[in-house]
């Protein structure tokens, strides 16, 4: 099945990407209404790294990493790789070598639904990456697929220029157009999470600041002593 690479698609705003940068997956997810999260099968293979960046996606066929050396050509400054396959593949589709190319053109990391190998390596780059395996197992170089595209990875669809946030917990994507608003609202949600951590350290508890004595009284759960409920 023939392929297409779609060059130059827009992309969401430099400053609205590193506004974004700012705020942990967790943050911008809650801003979002609790979506955009891709999945917990993405985990890092380092710790201690959080990154944001405009997704280059590739859409390839399993055991087959041609598209990904399309993809390189089509990355640039700020970006982040996104791949996926047309069906479940734990290959190794992503290493190194490509690493190093994509380190020369400023992309920021990579997302791969897919396997990973040279972890050590990357590490040792600095290069983040978020896989849902990791294998040695190699590729091949010989089925078409496409370059920015939309794809989709745990339910949530990703288009070329969305902004992509990732950090220890995971990876959330934020399309488009919303990025300034989410960014906003993020920054909101902080606001509000640094007058409860203050509360927190004062001793007030969170059944009290949330106002949840009420709900466990509507809900009929009821307080009993030990000898009570041993009786």
């Amino acid at each position: 099945m023939p392929g297409v690479i779609i060059t130059n698609p827009p992309k969401a705003e430099a400053q609205d990407v590193a506004a974004l940068a700012g705020y942990g997956t967790a943050t911008v997810g809650e801003a979002m209404g609790r979506t955009g999260f891709l999945g917990p099968h993405l985990r890092p293979i380092q710790q201690g790294v959080r990154v944001a960046g405009t997704a280059v996606t590739v859409l390839c066929w399993p055991g087959d990493n041609l598209m990904i050396h399309a993809a390189v050509e089509q990355c640039g400054e700020g970006d982040i790789l996104v791949v996926t396959t047309t069906s479940p593949c734990t290959d190794g589709l992503f290493g190194e070598l490509f690493a190093t190319a994509l380190t020369r053109r400023g992309v920021r990391g990579v997302v791969l639904n897919t396997g990973i190998r040279d972890t050590a390596e990357l590490r040792a780059m600095g290069f983040p990456a978020w896989s849902a395996a990791v294998s040695p197992q190699g590729t091949v170089k010989a089925t078409g697929g496409s370059v920015n595209v939309p794809i989709v990875i745990g339910g949530q669809v990703i288009h070329p220029g969305d902004v992509i946030v990732a950090d220890d917990d995971g990876v959330v994507v934020v399309p488009r157009e919303r990025a300034r608003d989410t960014a906003e609202a993020s920054e909101a949600r902080e606001r509000k999470e640094a007058g409860a951590r203050a509360a927190f350290l004062e001793g007030q508890l969170g059944l009290d600041r949330y106002g949840l004595r009420e709900t466990l009284t509507r809900l009929g759960v009821t307080y009993r002593s030990y000898e009570e409920a041993e009786s």
